[in-house]
């Protein structure tokens, strides 16, 4: 990225694959078959090859080409990962069962509950498609 001296390299992660190394490679050589780069604007010609854990995409446009390396990695630490939550303590042995909360009651004719993803946050937002906003 960049020109002249102040080029630099810059990395992404683009997956994440729970599983064996060959998935990993089968799921990053779909990515890398698939994957436009921003540059050229006009390509000449496309190659992708195998190398080691991955792949590298040698894309040729008018006067130079553009080179893009995808890396199956394995990920050790990650510093902004998601918490994991801690788990329920067991109920002791003769404990009153915790009292089940009941159900919402029905919505009313024509609406219908928002549907939520597993955070709790509506998938759809309760202002889209409203027309008495600006």
């Amino acid at each position: 990225m960049g020109t002249g001296e102040r080029k630099h390299t810059e990395a992404q992660v683009v997956a994440h694959v729970a599983g064996s190394r060959e998935e990993a490679l089968a799921e990053l050589e779909r990515r890398a078959r698939s994957y436009s780069p921003p540059h050229p604007l006009s390509p000449r010609r496309r190659r992708l090859l195998r190398v080691g854990d991955g792949f590298l995409l040698v894309v040729d446009g008018a006067w130079q080409s553009f080179v893009t390396r995808f890396t199956v990695a394995e990920l050790l630490t990650d510093s902004a990962a998601p918490q994991a939550s801690e788990p329920e303590p067991e109920p002791e042995p003769g404990a009153a069962p915790e009292p089940v909360a009941e159900a919402a009651p029905p919505a009313p004719d024509g609406a219908r509950e928002p549907e939520l993803d597993a955070d709790g946050v509506p998938v759809r937002p309760a202002w889209l498609g409203r027309r008495d906003l600006p």
